[in-house]
């Protein structure tokens, strides 16, 4: 892609491989995002929108340059796919490959739109070019032709024969007969074609269209445009490179339908040339690269070699141009950076493996540099250090939100590890920064010691409404759970943002780091813009995995600072598949207890001392749990159900709604009332789990410990009292404790609980939620209606429990994150006009600090999970689609304007 400004030149040619020391100020590109595959990548190209990645498969790959998603797999040869062109125009893409054909197509809709071939047997298609202005298409082969198609004349020419398609024709050496001279059948060639290189017009290359021997080698590589030709700056060129070492510029003779004739050919006066692997260029200079590194620098004004340049990366594969800078990468899996003075200025690893490919482009301003390689990754660079004043220093809002999520993340801020106490500290202080920065007026309220403080942060809204102004508060968490990694399941550093496949990983991506940084930066726009209508407050606590310790009571000593809140707001779950975004409207509450009992008489041996008249703690401890659940887990303690709110009839069509879109993304869920009883079970019914037990004394199969203690835990729903049920979990262990009549001694210790959480999913804050996300997440492409829908066949709630042949499994989270998968290319199918509503759904999990500040303040909570069911919270290689963290921002900032109008 051409530059503002070209590559300066001075002095002669440089042959000796001389290197000047680069400047202290050049900077490497910084790797921004990895996608994976599992095939070599060969060659790419790239759109305004799009990264465009050939496979050695076959297979084109469709990257978004906004999100990095892969949005379409193209099965587009059946042989390795060599080489990609874009019109200058993007209205066309072209790909050849070893098949050998060319297949042309649009490059928004990745429809088919020609087949092109040749008429001799060609080889393997090295390179192919395309003019807008003549509409014709250039090809460089394996048999040292190049050939061409004046796609004008394709509705005038008869159509070729189906016996005239490589697929068809015969090879001498595979359709050979056997012996006996047997003929093994050959498949038809029309169904045999790549599932997406169908319908369009098949296209031959006519016998005199054809320029044989145009090198004497191999075409590798060929480029085509204007501004070639001093004395003829307007005329489209098309210039190529061979085996033979020779690059020969050819002339377009718009009589000869598109037909070429050479106007003169650069050669350095070997005898016997090396091959031109790689061309490039910018202005009236032309790039070529070659075997070992020589990259060699042309003067297409006076068609001189004026620099010849000896670079580190093995074979020079691909050369690249853009930002005031030159590119080379290859053999080595190494990129050369090379300054307009062609001083190597930096020198980085970029695959592990060859580099065959690479493109440059502005996306949003932003300079890019893409790469790919034999490694199976195309690789996406952050060019930060332009030289072009056009391109230099801009940063959208963004790059700037995951620029700093990846600082927040770097901050180990576990906070139920001692040692990472002071971590926690500093990542609490970066989080303030980031609100100072931003203009928000910012506190640090402190808990008792030893626990992590509060981030406290205001963006005010518009002055002159001060007195009327709504405030809205968004609370959060900075901590994490540990990933201290010792046996390396993590794919990347837990601590160190990576973008890998259009996901960003890293302990905290979606728990709860990258919510948070999306809804400061939805303030902070709406703050730049002079938008913001209500006061946000953010309280962002340093706690929350650990049980918010000393949450509350921070929040009650700063009450006056704090202020009055109308809404309440958080994000700190996830979807229920990796499709349909959602929100949540109920939680359950949770007690953590531990049952513990004790003799009065040491560790006993139980040859020695064990007997009937023994009292032992553990089995006492056994006999005493086994008295807490019945039949399939039925909690026994007297009136622990009697609270519980009845399912309602408009819950039950939320419910409905769950199944009927679940069950058309996956149908292995199975039937969906059992589906629909499953998340009830999950979300709506209280729950007791023995976690664990311990003992005292030496770990072997003959000791009687003096004491034995489980750990449990106790899920509860709306409606329940924590503190009710707690009393009445130790008053019934008591009683039960009692009827054994051990002589052991019973102690229950409640470590910790959390109220249960039901909003009001009809209100104001949650009908803006769903309006924000259906308008950003944008159609449904007719898998969704656009309201909630009273099914013909509604869900049977009320029924008693199942008998153990027809019980169903449960549907646990991992089943649905595991079972939704989006199609590629779904988003480019003819969509509905149906907006994409929201799932309205309640969780197993509990997040003690809601249902807190609802009643603390008086005001009503709403729950926006930003992140998918696969993002692997609390686990291995957390992550946060990227997609996700950007449409977050967009739907908090919507929710930010809009709902103080409500």
């Amino acid at each position: 892609m051409p530059m503002a400004g070209p590559l300066q030149h001075d002095g002669p040619a440089e042959t000796n491989g001389e290197e000047r020391r680069p400047p202290t100020t050049a900077r490497t590109p910084t790797l921004s995002h990895r996608m994976k595959h599992d095939k070599s990548i060969l060659a790419l190209t790239v759109s305004f929108t799009n990264v465009f990645a050939g496979t050695q498969g076959g297979e084109i790959l469709v990257y978004s340059l906004d999100t990095y998603e892969r949005r379409k797999v193209i099965e587009a040869h059946k042989g390795s796919v060599l080489a990609l062109c874009l019109s200058q125009d993007q209205g066309v893409l072209l790909s050849s490959a070893s098949d050998p054909i060319i297949n042309v197509w649009c490059p928004t809709t990745f429809r088919h739109l020609y087949a092109l071939w040749s008429t001799y047997d060609v080889g393997d298609i090295f390179c192919v070019a395309y003019s807008a202005h003549h509409h014709a298409v250039y090809l460089g082969a394996q048999n040292t032709s190049i050939q061409w198609y004046d796609l004008k004349e394709k509705d005038s020419r008869p159509r070729p024969p189906l016996a005239s398609h490589p697929s068809e024709r015969k090879n001498r050496f595979f359709d050979s007969a056997g012996p006996g001279g047997v003929l093994t059948p050959r498949p038809n060639g029309s169904r045999n074609r790549q599932r997406d290189a169908v319908g369009g017009q098949n296209l031959e290359i006519a016998k005199q269209d054809i320029h044989q021997f145009a090198h004497y080698g191999y075409v590798y590589c060929m480029l085509l445009g204007r501004g070639i030709l001093p004395e003829s700056p307007s005329e489209e060129v098309l210039v190529s490179g061979g085996g033979d070492g020779r690059i020969i510029l050819w002339r377009i003779n718009p009589g000869k339908t598109g037909g070429i004739s050479q106007i003169y050919t650069l050669e350095d006066g070997r005898e016997e040339g090396e091959s031109i692997l790689s061309l490039a260029r910018e202005g009236s200079f032309l790039y070529s690269g070659r075997l070992d590194g020589e990259i060699n620098v042309w003067d297409l004004e006076t068609r001189q070699l004026v620099r010849s340049l000896k670079g580190t990366t093995g074979d020079v594969l691909t050369l690249s141009l853009g930002g005031g800078f030159l590119f080379a990468g290859g053999k080595s899996g190494l990129v050369q950076k090379f300054n307009q003075h062609y001083e190597s200025i930096s020198t980085f690893k970029a695959h592990n493996g060859l580099i065959l490919a690479s493109a440059f482009t502005r996306f949003n301003d932003k300079p890019v540099l893409v790469t790919g390689g034999n490694d199976s990754t195309v690789v996406i660079w952050d060019i930060q250090d332009c030289t072009e004043p056009t391109l230099a220093g801009r940063r959208s809002n963004n790059d700037l939100m995951v620029e700093s999520l990846s600082q927040f993340v770097s901050f180990r801020t576990v906070s139920s590890m001692p040692k990472y106490r002071a971590e926690c500290r500093r990542g609490a202080s970066f989080l303030r920064s980031v609100f100072q920065n931003f203009g928000a007026a910012t506190e640090m309220l402190n808990t008792a010691e030893p626990y992590n403080p509060t981030v406290f942060a205001k963006f005010r809204g518009n002055p002159t409404t001060a007195a009327s102004r709504k405030k809205i508060l968004f609370y959060g968490h900075y901590d994490v759970i540990p990933a201290e990694n010792e046996q390396g399941k993590w794919k990347h550093d837990p601590f160190t943002l990576t973008g890998e496949g259009g996901y960003l990983y890293g302990r905290g991506t979606s728990d709860n780091k990258g919510p948070i940084m999306a809804a400061i930066y939805a303030a902070h726009e709406l703050a730049n813009e002079q938008s913001l209508a209500a006061d946000i407050i953010f309280i962002i606590e340093g706690e929350e995995e650990s049980g918010s310790r000393g949450f509350a009571q921070a929040i009650k000593a700063n009450k006056d600072l704090i202020g009055d809140v109308d809404w309440i707001l958080l994000a700190n779950s996830y979807w229920l598949d990796d499709y349909v975004p959602c929100l949540t409207y109920g939680l359950r509450g949770v007690i953590h207890a531990t049952v513990q009992i004790e003799s009065r008489h040491p560790d006993l041996h139980s040859g020695v001392d064990g007997s009937a008249l023994l009292d032992e703690p553990l089995k006492d401890l056994v006999m005493l749990l086994s008295k807490l659940t019945g039949f399939h887990g039925k909690v026994q303690i007297p009136g622990f159900y009697d609270p519980i709110l009845p399912l309602t009839d408009d819950e039950k069509h939320l419910y409905s709604e769950i199944t009927e879109t679940l069950l058309r993304g996956n149908p292995d869920l199975g039937d969906p009332e059992e589906l629909a009883q499953s998340l009830m079970r999950r979300w709506r019914e209280a729950s007791l789990t023995i976690h664990r037990f311990q003992t005292s004394g030496p770990e072997n199969s003959t000791i009687i410990p003096r004491l034995a203690k489980a750990s449990l835990s106790m899920r509860l729903v709306p409606n329940q009292e924590a503190s009710e049920v707690a009393q009445s979990l130790k008053s019934y262990l008591d009683s039960q404790f009692q009827q054994l009549e051990s002589k052991n001694q019973l102690t229950v210790t409640i470590d910790h609980q959390a109220e249960p959480w039901l909003g009001d999913y009809t209100n104001e804050i949650f009908q803006t939620l769903e309006s924000a996300i259906m308008l950003v997440w944008g159609p449904t492409l007719g898998q969704r209606r656009s309201s909630v829908p009273v099914l013909k066949s509604t869900v049977d709630c009320s029924a008693p429990s199942p008998t153990s042949e027809s019980r169903p499994s449960p549907t646990t989270s991992n089943t649905l994150a595991n079972g939704s998968v989006e199609p590629d290319g779904a988003r480019s199918s003819s969509p509905t006009m149906l907006a994409r509503k929201p799932l309205y759904i309640r969780e197993g999990g509990s997040i003690p600090s809601i249902r807190f500040l609802e009643k603390e303040f008086g005001a009503p909570a709403a729950h926006l999970p930003c992140g998918q069911a696969s993002d692997s919270a609390h686990l291995d290689n957390e992550r946060l689609r990227l997609v996700n963290l950007y449409n977050s921002k967009k739907i908090f900032k919507k929710v930010f304007r809009e709902l103080p109008e409500k």
